[in-house]
């Protein structure tokens, strides 16, 4: 007869005969919070003294198993039992325990499986030790207990990564012993049986030795010092899997006191912040409200940017009418939106069997008419003002009333776009990022006349497409490329006065960007900076030191980075090299401007750009471009590239100081006061001892 008691509100205990069932539930995806912690413990060292059952399984409620950390402690003094303590028990535990992993099974809800003494995986299962993305590593024996059950490459492969394992290949390696189909329960009670048939084995993990490969661990630690000298946690890592080799109590300590010790670093402050800003920046109250449907979107451009943006809704599994004005510009875009497609296939991320459902949802059409039944339309065509307001023009006679009529800008005033058209409420930016359906962040720029629920369904788009959506107000680049059009002159300026262009991208790669501005500007194209700066000309200020003149005399020669072979960097296959040519250019700048080359050191490339980041970044959340410090912190790590491990540019900032930036600028205003000001906001901030953080 079957009898039940709960242990507190989360953890209850369930008797059937010899088998004990244990029950987590705390939706919405049974967190490994105090009360579980404590009620897991209770339960296990209750039928232990209890001694009436022969077999305890434990399986979760809802739709998966322990995903993870309670994020609602991040922060917080620890409270006990610490989950390190909570599963030695569950391992030490004298009548075996066997755990039902089902959904996703993460960090320390991975862990709590490894410590029972058999393993059964629900189909669908996926399991993972993602703490590598919080600059943390594992701290509840997960680098102790997958190397004994699956080896050290596997342990090194999944805490370096972070990668979801999924179920066939967690059975292939050791770390579930069963894959099954069935409700969690039902799986829990027969798996119980089958362990007093004996027809399923149990063992305690930490009996297991590891199997030595010192060579994949030498080799890990290697690519580690080369690869990521400045990082923390990855090399905390291998110092802790390699102490599997130890006894439990030995390796487990190890382990907890590199946890600790990541724990105090600022890489883990600004990967944490990270982790909450992707969260906040659709927290604000214009990403919630009513919403105007998204069943069907329009997309105008079949280039690059327009490909992409049809690509990401598609496999969202939004219907898509692709728009171009050519034959061959339309047959081109259907060609790249195959390719995205059978893509996402090879890498996993679509289902082969999926694929042509998904291209069945692309009409492509050389008639504009055909946008008259679509909710939503992108237009993404070249970055002409008078282009764009022709086709707006268009739109306005053509697009259903309440449609969303949004542009994928990158700089133009959304507002003179919306004014062509006599339902301005209707419009909006969908600032995109190459490539699109790659690139996760999207800048939702918010007219004058925008209306409430059109901005809302922007940032419902964004969710339905998995992007991070941020909210920015209309000026020249938005966030993003107004910051940038700031700080790339810092680096234009570095190199008019002393610096290489290789110098400069190799600082600022060993700073964490994975690749410097100027490979950055090779790969994007130097011709979009170059018809930018052409663009502006007009409005140039005559004071300002202009910071154009050798990418302007790259871009003369043709060269316009890898579309051409040839930019800051020659492209032949292979790594790319210095282009020689580009030094003779630069020394013939020089001479024309009278500017002797002086020496800078990695260090002061990187103080300098990333004060003039930081510089401008300020400003655009001075005048409420950006509604928030963190929101450009986002733009810029889902977006520009920044590492993630320092947080964003103003949680960088904040790293720094204000006074000491303040100090910098002023410095740096002695060579050159027309470019170099101190932000009044950064100004009041350094006499309060304020920080960006008390602005979130």
């Amino acid at each position: 007869m079957a009898e039940s008691r709960q242990v507190n509100d989360l953890i209850s205990i369930e008797r059937q005969g010899d088998i004990a069932l244990i029950c987590i539930d705390n939706p919405p995806v049974n967190a490994t919070g105090q009360q579980v912690r404590e009620g897991l413990q209770k339960a296990v060292e209750q039928l232990n003294a209890e001694g009436g059952a022969k077999v305890i399984a434990i399986y979760a409620a809802g739709r998966t198993f322990v995903a993870g950390a309670d994020i609602k402690e991040f922060g917080k003094p620890p409270q006990p039992p610490a989950l390190p303590d909570v599963f030695n028990i569950i391992e030490d535990s004298e009548i075996p325990v066997t755990s039902v992993m089902h959904g996703t099974a993460l960090g320390g809800g991975f862990e709590l499986g490894l410590a029972t003494h058999a393993r059964i995986g629900i189909e669908g299962l996926r399991v993972g030790l993602p703490e590598i993305n919080l600059g943390l590593l594992p701290g509840a024996g997960g680098t102790q207990r997958v190397p004994r059950l699956a080896g050290i490459p596997m342990a090194l492969d999944m805490a370096l990564s972070g990668r979801m394992v999924p179920a066939q290949e967690a059975l292939e390696k050791g770390l579930i012993d069963r894959l099954e189909a069935g409700d969690p329960r039902d799986v829990a009670i027969a798996a119980a049986q089958d362990v007093l048939d004996g027809k399923l084995q149990t063992r305690r993990t930490c009996d297991l030795d590891t199997p030595k490969d010192d060579a994949a661990l030498e080799e890990t630690a290697t690519m580690l010092r080369k690869k990521q000298p400045h990082m923390f946690s990855p090399h905390k890592i291998v110092e802790a899997v390699r102490a599997s080799y130890l006894p439990r109590t030995e390796g487990m300590a190890i382990e907890r006191q590199a946890f600790v010790d990541s724990m105090d670093t600022p890489q883990r402050a600004g990967m944490i912040h990270a982790f909450f800003g992707e969260r906040a920046v659709s927290g604000i109250p214009e990403a919630k409200g009513d919403t105007r449907p998204l069943d069907r979107i329009g997309v105008i451009g079949g280039g690059t940017m327009g490909s992409g943006i049809a690509t990401s809704c598609l496999l969202a599994g939004i219907p898509v009418t692709l728009v171009e004005v050519a034959q061959d510009g339309l047959d081109r875009g259907v060609a790249t939106i195959t390719k995205n497609i059978d893509g996402a296939v090879s890498r996993g991320k679509l289902a082969a069997d999926k694929r042509d459902a998904v291209l069945g949802m692309l009409t492509p059409t050389l008639a504009m008419e055909e946008l008259a039944r679509v909710d939503l339309v992108i237009e993404a065509v070249f970055e002409k003002m008078d282009v764009k307001r022709d086709i707006f023009g268009k739109l306005d006679g053509i697009c259903k009333q309440g449609a969303v009529l949004a542009s994928n800008t990158s700089y133009l005033d959304i507002n003179e776009i919306a004014a062509c058209t006599s339902r301005p409420q209707d419009v909006l930016g969908l600032h995109f990022f190459s490539p699109a359906h790659v690139m996760r962040l999207l800048e939702i720029v918010q007219g004058e006349k925008t209306a409430a629920d059109v901005l809302a369904t922007g940032f419902a788009l964004a969710k339905k497409l998995k992007k991070v959506g941020v909210l920015a107000q209309v000026c020249d680049g938005f966030i993003g490329n107004r910051i940038l059009a700031h700080y790339s002159k810092a680096a234009s300026y570095l190199v008019l006065d002393g610096a290489s262009p290789q110098q400069v991208d190799d600082a600022l790669e060993g700073f964490g960007f994975a690749m410097g501005p100027h490979k950055v500007g090779d790969l994007a194209g130097l011709d979009i900076g170059w018809m930018t700066r052409k663009r502006k000309a007009d409005t140039r200020d005559p004071n300002e030191r202009y910071a154009g003149d050798v990418a302007d005399r790259i871009c003369e020669n043709g060269w316009f980075g890898r579309k051409t072979g040839k930019g800051y960097y020659v492209y032949e296959g292979g790594a790319p090299v210095p282009n020689p040519e580009v030094a003779t250019i630069i020394d013939t700048v020089r001479t024309e401007k009278g500017i002797t080359p002086r020496e800078f050191t990695d260090q002061e490339i990187i103080d300098r750009y990333m004060t003039a980041m930081i510089s401008e970044a300020a400003r655009v959340v001075e005048d409420g471009t950006a509604k928030r410090p963190v929101d450009v912190d986002m733009v810029f790590l889902f977006g520009y590239g920044f590492p993630r491990f320092r947080g964003g540019p103003l949680h960088y900032a904040d790293t720094i100081g204000a006074a000491e930036l303040v100090e910098r600028i002023k410095t740096y205003a002695k060579e050159d006061p027309h470019y170099w000001q101190v932000p009044p906001i950064l100004e009041k901030m350094a006499q309060d001892g304020t920080k960006f953080a008390d602005l979130n």
